[in-house]
């Protein structure tokens, strides 16, 4: 039996302030834009939270809310920090990548493909399948549509040249329009005309900010003439978002996603700049995931606590485990990433694989109420994405009736379930269990033997430890009526 399921969804609006249900603006289908990486290196595990938050939505909205979702994720080869790394003699350059050239253009286009290849690699490890991603555009292909933009906001009276570069008038537009709406700003400080020419700044800091920025020596540049001054040179971070989400989507789209440090100054400059270029706002529904730690404090490189995927990888963890503690808690809450949370996942991770598996290997007369069960997960998910609250649901019913061998009816409903549940969290295998002949090693068969004879001997504390060691080693163990088997992890 196929379980259909068309919810309502509810989502909190960073742009209201509150919890609001989710209605599309083109019948069932869903434009939604999320800001990605600056690829100048690998994304740390910090990244990787609001990217896993933007697909969990992705997820949600598809298998919940039955919506069309056209997901839209910009690549950010071209800034600050792009082009430092790219630079000719700089330290930051990877050899892998071969010998640089006198082309700045050219260099910069090589660092950023190779470390562009590796964040798509990563997220595949991290369940984020790239083919769901409806464009995945680079900035530096849409330099043309953004110079087209810098001029509209220019003609509108909202910009202004300055030494080759083009600033966006802060004070004009705050006297016109509303500047502050994603972040309450203190304008005590703010002074008409200072300009900030990096591309990024203090969240705190407001000033005029730069759209089109002028050439400096051996930087990849491209020419601009407006106001009849010649302005070669590159554009500003901000601008990059609004230029590609009209050029793509057209305006307004349904949801923009990013972490809550990109509320200002990034997203209230794309509001600013969107309206004052294209003269509407660029999107209905602003969605922002809060910051992760790790043990309690906040990542740094001086804190010898900044990981990468790969960091990761090398402890010896399963990414999956990874995307399964990050979705275990809800993206608007700060995350404390921690080895022993990650430890625990990965054994519940492992236990409700082995209730699966368990499905297909087991009959029965057993039956509970399925459709309750999904109901009530599903209204968790479908309000404002509560993954705690679904996890706590699913993890209930599994411990409860980890024991039971259930009719042909609860099973199908429950293979059904996990089905959709794994479509949205996608870290479980639902299928029969593959046995392969995999020699199991004498240590690992010694632990079984000392766990059955301790469950023999009704010492439940002992032969948890024994399970314990072997689900560490990477191995299952199975209880039958005569004894046990023992299966590796996965196989």
């Amino acid at each position: 039996m196929n379980i259909q399921i068309k919810m309502k969804i509810y989502l909190y609006n960073s742009l209201s302030n509150k919890k609001e249900e989710f209605i599309p603006i083109t019948d069932n289908l869903v434009k939604m834009y999320s800001c990605g990486p600056t690829v100048y290196n690998y994304a740390h595990i910090g990244n990787m939270r609001s990217f896993l938050f933007a697909d969990l939505l992705y997820r949600v909205l598809k298998i919940a809310g039955n919506y069309d979702v056209n997901w839209v994720m910009n690549i950010t080869d071209i800034d600050d920090k792009t082009i430092r790394d790219s630079k000719l003699g700089s330290t930051a350059w990877n050899q892998k990548m071969g010998e640089q050239t006198d082309d700045s253009l050219s260099n910069l286009n090589k660092l950023t493909t190779y470390y562009l290849e590796l964040f798509k690699s990563d997220i595949s490890k991290l369940g984020i399948e790239v083919d769901n991603f409806y464009k995945f555009p680079r900035a530096t292909f849409y330099i043309k549509e953004m110079q087209s933009l810098v001029k509209k906001i220019f003609d509108n009276g909202f910009a202004y040249v300055s030494h080759g570069s083009v600033y966006f008038d802060v004070n004009k537009w705050k006297n016109t329009y509303k500047y502050g709406r994603l972040k309450q700003i203190d304008f005590d400080n703010f002074k008409s005309g200072q300009r900030i020419d990096t591309d990024e700044y203090e969240r705190e800091q407001v000033s005029d900010f730069v759209l089109w920025k002028s050439a400096k020596k051996d930087e990849p540049s491209w020419g601009f003439t407006i106001d009849n001054k010649n302005c070669q040179g590159r554009p500003g971070w901000h601008l990059e978002c609004s230029t590609m989400e009209y050029e793509i989507f057209g305006l307004p789209f349904d949801i923009h996603t990013g972490g809550v440090d990109l509320k200002f100054p990034h997203h209230e400059d794309e509001i600013a700049q969107s309206y004052a270029g294209y003269g509407i706002d660029p999107t209905r529904y602003w969605c922002h995931n809060e910051f992760l730690e790790v043990e309690g404090e906040k990542m740094s490189k001086t804190a010898d606590n900044f990981f990468i995927l790969n960091d990761l990888i090398q402890r010896g963890f399963d990414p999956l485990d990874i995307r399964l503690l990050m979705l275990s808690q809800h993206y608007s809450t700060k995350f404390n990433f921690t080895f022993d949370g990650l430890n625990a996942q990965k054994k519940t991770r492992a236990r409700i694989q082995e209730f699966i598996y368990k499905l297909f290997d087991d009959n029965g007369n057993d039956k509970e109420d399925i459709d309750a069960l999904t109901n009530n997960i599903f209204i968790h998910l479908a309000n404002d994405l509560h993954t705690p609250k679904a996890l706590a649901e699913l993890f209930t019913f599994v411990n409860k009736n980890k024991n039971k061998k259930f009719n042909s009816d609860t099973k199908n409903k429950l293979i059904n379930l996990f089905s959709k549940l794994n479509a949205i969290f996608a870290v479980w295998k639902i299928e029969k269990r593959k046995i392969n002949n995999i020699e199991i090693p004498d240590s690992i068969k010694l632990l079984a033997s000392q766990r059955f004879e301790a469950k023999q001997n009704k010492d439940w504390a002992k032969s948890d430890a024994f399970r314990d060691q072997i689900t560490k080693a990477g191995y299952i163990i199975k209880d039958m009526k005569t004894g046990y088997e023992i299966f590796k992890q996965d196989e």
